[in-house]
């Protein structure tokens, strides 16, 4: 272990962080080319789950979550024109469509009911009862028929001998995508895109914070945000498209905070919270990234890279230690609600180590 030098920090960028970015790289090319093939043969059963093209430098429906654990939103077609609808009302069904005398429990915070007639125009099909109970778009039924889809699409493509299903996961779809370097975990998730407007849920910006600026504000926020199929009922908000437009130009001002980012990513993946399946993903570190430069928002902040790094893991540490991290959208979210207790202590626990003695792994 070697401390945070600017020679250390130099040599742990070129042995560990550029070459999990070419490994990852390479993974994510393979991914894209196998989940290509296999949502144009879903969209040819059903044209309601659109085929995702990949192009360009950004993969927008693809996001990294570690090495070896993708997440792809799949595009659902054939609903437009979205209207926020703020008039509560209780549900008493079941996913199947039966009857109940207590009301399904109320949408977290994340979360939110999705009517068909808040679209200006829908498809029919998007009526049919396989997907729609009294007026609701259910994401079990949506899920119910992407299961069935996936499972079917990959013996119709020939994709036998790369792609598997992965079962126990509750409603969630994944399945495993071999590449040449490693098996990726990938869960594919049905998704509603509005690129149209911002959900009143997000009282984003805060007031009084600098940190972005107006301009970007108002650009992060045209991005709108999607609504994905990942549970029973409701329908989870995601800013995905936000997010990586807030990434960019992170460092106009010369600062360090990408590099404090990537080199706090590839600490967590080979040090604090390894293995295939992690309790916390780049998501998360994200999130305390966003978090912090709100918080900090100067450019001295971030001109030295010790201070702002070790700023940037205490933060990581109080979150995980108190077993809760704000969504910096949507801030009475807690990220780590429903997270593995036992695997956050292990975590907590490693960090407060490195944190009296911080110094990166050398080869």
């Amino acid at each position: 272990m070697k401390p945070l030098s600017e020679e250390a920090v130099g040599h742990y960028l070129r042995s560990k962080v550029d070459l999990r970015h070419r490994v990852v790289s390479t993974a994510v090319a393979e991914v894209q080319q196998t989940i290509q093939r296999l949502t144009a043969e879903i969209s040819k059963k059903d044209f309601r789950f659109q085929a995702i093209s990949f192009s360009g430098v950004h993969h927008e429906n693809l996001k990294v979550l570690a090495p070896s654990q993708f997440l792809v939103t799949v595009p659902l077609v054939g609903l437009t024109g979205y209207k926020e609808r703020q008039v509560r009302h209780w549900r008493y069904y079941t996913v199947n469509g039966t009857k109940l005398l207590s009301p399904v429990r109320d949408p977290e915070e994340l979360q939110q009911w999705l009517e068909v007639e808040q679209f200006s125009k829908s498809l029919p099909q998007w009526h049919g009862e396989d997907v729609n109970i009294e007026g609701d778009l259910v994401p079990a039924g949506v899920l119910a028929i992407f299961r069935n889809l996936v499972e079917k699409s990959v013996h119709s493509c020939s994709l036998n001998d790369k792609v598997s299903t992965v079962e126990g996961f509750g409603s969630a779809v994944r399945v495993t995508v071999e590449t040449s370097h490693f098996p990726v975990e990938v869960e594919l998730v049905p998704a509603i895109e509005i690129p149209t407007c911002w959900p009143h849920k997000s009282k984003w910006p805060r007031c009084f914070k600098p940190w972005p600026c107006r301009e970007k504000v108002q650009c992060v926020k045209s991005f709108g945000f999607d609504l994905l199929a990942t549970s029973n009922y409701h329908w989870q908000q995601s800013f995905s498209r936000a997010e990586h437009v807030l990434m960019q130009g992170l460092d106009e001002d010369g600062g360090c905070r990408r590099m404090c980012f990537q080199v706090m990513r590839q600490m967590k993946e080979d040090v604090w919270c390894t293995g295939s399946r992690p309790v916390l993903t780049a998501f998360h570190l994200q999130m305390v990234l966003f978090w912090t430069c709100e918080k900090y928002p100067r450019s001295k902040d971030w001109c030295c890279f010790r201070k702002a790094f070790l700023r940037l893991v205490r933060k990581l540490h109080k979150c995980v230690s108190q077993y809760f991290l704000k969504h910096f959208f949507l801030k009475d979210t807690n990220l780590l609600k429903y997270a593995n207790t036992n695997a956050l202590d292990t975590v907590a626990g490693k960090l407060a180590v490195f944190l009296e003695n911080p110094a990166l792994p050398q080869d």
